[in-house]
């Protein structure tokens, strides 16, 4: 009798362990395409990570930041800095639709223009990783009839391909094709002009680095071709499911009514969508500064791709001119001569201004996501200089605080060609 009593004990232990290796088993089949769910966002930190030198007085000087420059410039949007799993500041403020309705809150996505770059190109790596795509492999390998030959995945991730600008050499086609009437342009509709027409590429690929969207939106369609997913549906499953960025999406035509809306500085006044907005994988993701945090975690983490090519993601590739700025794979850089390098990348478009920065010395994440036009928020870069030595920033962090919340900032241009969008 004891003996069965035991066995059965045993049987039922089994059993819910079993219910416990399928459940997991079931989450992780959630989708057959290669994602990040291979990172657990809550063993990325220990809490020797989060810990903070002169905590007080950086504290106060971000909090003095904030306020000189959202709350005295009458910023919108959201902002957050954290190190490691501690939010240091968070701060939320302007609306997300016309006739100040819906204020901005923790769980309002914003539109992050290029940010989306970095994101887009992880998601390439994901599928380098998994044995999906080549980073030497050429374009033409996915789409025959790509113009232009020599230019691979690595080309475009770094932007070194030297294509022309979809959204220059669009304006230049005549007389107008048919696609060019379309209330919205797609990623294909580019990719189809391109074939047609052959606008005339800036220059040859990998002979100098110049920032252009069309590389990451040739990109988007490069992972749809490959997951055989559109792409909003493909990010959902690598990137946003997985690492439980819950309010961030890519923006379709179905959205135009709900997403959040940019504004000029006037009025203000929403900035009406034009044909391309629709075109994404370069722009186009809607997030929240607590959804990016998550992405930055778990770029920190040893598992988030394989250890030769997460060090790749930040190594510079554009070094035909001297000068500290650069660029890596999907990342912007500044690389100083004292051996620290600030990783990072800038948005704009419309009324969108943002920042996203990944510290990698100091475990330290900003986010500064604008939606009323401004270039303010492009000053938050400087904070960085409060967790390493990052010269240029800590100039720019006094001149920041002390002309208050001036918009006489222009965008910045540096050695490398690389201008804020």
């Amino acid at each position: 009798m004891i003996k069965n009593f035991w066995l059965a004990i045993l049987c039922l232990t089994l059993l819910g362990s079993c219910k416990k290796d399928l459940s997991l088993f079931n989450k992780q089949q959630d989708t057959q395409l290669p994602n990040f769910g291979n990172v657990d966002l809550k063993e990325v930190f220990h809490r020797k990570d989060s810990r903070q030198v002169n905590g007080d007085s950086v504290d106060a000087v971000i909090g003095q930041y904030y306020q000189t420059v959202w709350e005295g410039g009458d910023l919108w949007g959201g902002f957050l800095i954290a190190k490691g799993d501690d939010i240091l500041y968070e701060g939320y403020r302007g609306f997300a639709q016309d006739n100040s309705q819906e204020p901005i809150t923790q769980t309002t996505p914003l539109h992050v223009a290029s940010i989306s770059k970095s994101i887009t190109a992880m998601a390439v790596m994901k599928l380098v990783e998994a044995g999906k795509i080549k980073l030497d492999d050429q374009l033409t390998k996915y789409f025959p009839k790509f113009p232009y030959p020599g230019i691979t995945v690595k080309s475009l991730l770094t932007q070194r391909s030297g294509l022309p600008k979809y959204e220059y050499f669009v304006e230049k086609i005549e007389p107008q094709p048919a696609e060019l009437s379309k209330k919205f342009l797609t990623n294909q509709d580019i990719l189809n002009l391109m074939i047609r027409y052959r606008p005339e590429v800036s220059r040859a690929p990998e002979t100098g680095f110049m920032y252009c969207n069309t590389n990451f939106a040739m990109l988007a369609l490069l992972i749809e071709k490959v997951t055989r997913t559109p792409f909003p549906a493909a990010m959902e499953q690598m990137v946003f499911k997985p690492l439980k960025m819950k309010n961030s999406f890519v923006f379709q035509e179905k959205d135009t009514a709900r997403a959040s809306k940019s504004f000029y500085n006037r009025g203000p006044r929403v900035y009406p969508y034009d044909r391309l907005d629709l075109i994404y994988g370069d722009k186009n993701v809607y997030t929240t500064p607590r959804d990016l945090l998550n992405f930055s975690r778990a770029m920190y983490a040893d598992n988030f791709l394989r250890a030769d090519l997460k060090q790749m993601i930040f190594e510079p590739y554009s070094n035909e001119k001297p000068g500290v700025n650069n660029y890596g794979i999907g990342f912007r850089m500044k690389v100083y001569d004292n051996g620290t390098k600030l990783t990072y990348h800038t948005g704009w478009w419309h009324g969108t201004n943002s920042v996203f920065a990944h510290l990698l010395g100091s475990n330290v994440t900003i986010v500064a996501i604008g939606n009323k036009f401004s270039r303010q928020p492009y000053s938050a870069l400087s904070l960085a200089s409060l967790f390493d030595p990052y010269p240029m920033e800590v100039e720019r962090l006094k001149k920041t605080l002390g002309q208050g919340a001036s918009d006489s900032s222009s965008s910045e241009t540096d050695s490398a060609g690389v201008n804020e969008e």
